[in-house]
């Protein structure tokens, strides 16, 4: 189960440590509205998905709300057919799609969880809330 925080349930981005603190940075400079989860975490954790509407708390490495999102869209696809509307909205500064997905492949496999075309992805969209 995710982690709540203030009655929220908790947005962790990246990993721990610089990646986390660059991604954070990138939403509240307003340069990113969008991530995107392996559908695997949430059975894994016992988790629905997010829904348009809900507010989640946005953490950083020691567990504290940063910042508070709301959700605008989810979508759930395999990963091969994300656009590159939805990966360019993640703000992180990738040229095309295919540098998008090589980055996004590296990561997972980096933390033990290689992607295929067809592995299924959360797609979420998300606004900075007041």
């Amino acid at each position: 189960m995710w982690p709540r925080v203030d009655g929220m349930r908790a947005l962790e981005l990246g990993t721990p440590g610089g990646l986390r603190a660059r991604l954070n940075a990138l939403v509240l400079a307003g340069a990113k509205t969008a991530t995107t989860g392996l559908l695997q975490e949430y059975a894994q954790e016992t988790e629905g998905l997010e829904y348009a509407g809900e507010r989640l708390a946005l953490l950083d490495d020691r567990g504290r709300r940063v910042a508070t999102v709301e959700i605008t869209g989810v979508e759930v696809k395999p990963f091969g057919e994300v656009g590159w509307e939805h990966a360019a909205a993640e703000g992180e500064g990738d040229a095309s799609l295919e540098e998008w997905r090589e980055g996004h492949r590296r990561f997972w496999e980096r933390v033990g969880t290689p992607v295929t075309d067809r592995t299924p992805v959360a797609c979420l969209a998300f606004r900075l809330a007041g």
